[in-house]
């Protein structure tokens, strides 16, 4: 790995919390603010935006959550932000990592309508979408909606269905619309697609196209627990005595208040230096002789979206690099190709990503 380091540029990055606490707007803002765990409990500045409530139905979600889900803090924090950022999350782990559990969690904690699609190689689009079907009393078509007509969408193994089955989400996912015998059917808002995959199984798989990626505001990958973890996730379901775990589940959100929490975190304040820094990352994935395909425009502006998610879950309505670093990698990881030279030597897109943000001067 020593070869792609790049030391001299890394000599020049100033401290991480010079960083933010350079990089903040002119309120009162305290050097203990400068880390997103820090502005949690100890917020001394006056927001422009009320992010109570915000913060409320966060904790409230990640409280529910907590009581089915042992650790995975990081993949609960990033499905939230992406629904706050009104995008979509790809989950990647091995199975048995509580990856489809954690998505019925969170719609169950929600006040929305819900529903899951086990993708499969005879999977066909109409069976997404839905189909017109002839009533006989009528005399004409009528169109029956697929279960992709929902305001989240589980999509259990989406590797499994072949190549035309996974291009009948691109409309939707980008669009929030489907277009069937050239009608135009909205979806309603909001509309979050959680889709899950197995890394290490590739038998009867077809790999997701980077146009298809591309959609996916996150991709989430899942460890495996650790000891204390698993003693913990054992004496749980221990104590549920043969009980369902989604029941342990209450819902707070209603989809009126998710659209309100999604037009706040629009509102949040990002400052234009803090916009170069974006556009520095993303235009350095491009130059990178490691990397075969940079990030697109649509990773920038997903970039700066997710970091808008963070900081308002962080109860401030303002962008700090801080924000930036957290949804960099989990934004870009999907979207790059690592050559094939450094790919046979097991370098991987998330590790170029991490040289690249120590790359990249931070903005005073």
């Amino acid at each position: 790995m020593e070869e792609f380091n790049n030391e001299d540029k890394k000599n020049h990055i100033p401290s991480d919390a010079e960083n933010t606490e350079n990089s903040a707007p002119t309120n009162d803002v305290t050097s203990d603010n400068a880390t997103p765990e820090a502005s949690d409990d100890n917020v001394n500045f006056t927001n422009r935006i009320d992010l109570t409530e915000l913060q409320q139905g966060v904790a409230q979600i990640k409280s529910e959550i907590s009581k089915v889900i042992v650790g995975q803090k990081g993949m609960i924090d990033m499905l939230i932000a992406a629904i706050l950022a009104n995008g979509h999350a790809l989950i990647e782990g091995v199975p048995g990592v509580a990856k489809t559990i954690s998505a019925r969690l969170l719609a169950k904690s929600l006040a929305i309508d819900f529903s899951r699609i086990q993708f499969t190689p005879d999977l066909m689009p109409s069976d997404i979408l839905g189909t017109s079907v002839f009533d006989m009393k009528k005399s004409e078509f009528e169109f029956k909606k697929g279960p992709i007509f929902s305001n989240m969408v589980l999509i259990d193994e989406i590797n499994r269905a072949p190549a035309k089955t996974q291009a009948a989400l691109f409309e939707v996912m980008e669009e929030r619309q489907i277009t069937i015998d050239g009608n135009k059917y909205q979806m309603s808002l909001p509309f979050i697609v959680l889709a899950t995959q197995n890394p290490v199984e590739q038998e009867g798989t077809y790999r997701l196209p980077e146009a298809q990626l591309d959609r996916f505001l996150f991709k989430i990958d899942i460890d495996y627990p650790n000891l204390e973890e698993e003693i913990e996730i054992l004496n749980r379901e221990h104590d549920l005595k043969g009980n369902k775990k989604i029941n342990q589940i209450t819902t707070y959100l209603s989809q009126e208040k998710i659209k309100e929490f999604q037009d706040l975190v629009n509102q949040i304040i990002i400052e234009s230096h803090l916009i170069k820094y974006i556009a520095d990352i993303i235009v350095n994935t491009r130059n990178n002789p490691f990397l075969y395909l940079g990030a697109s425009p649509r990773a920038s502006i997903a970039i700066l979206k997710s970091s808008k998610a963070f900081a308002a879950m962080n109860g401030r309505d303002f962008v700090t690099p801080e924000d930036i670093k957290q949804a960099a990698i989990p934004v870009l990881q999907h979207r790059v190709i690592v050559t094939p030279e450094r790919e046979l030597e097991g370098v991987t897109s998330k590790q170029i990503i991490k040289q690249i943000i120590e790359a990249v001067e931070i903005p005073r």
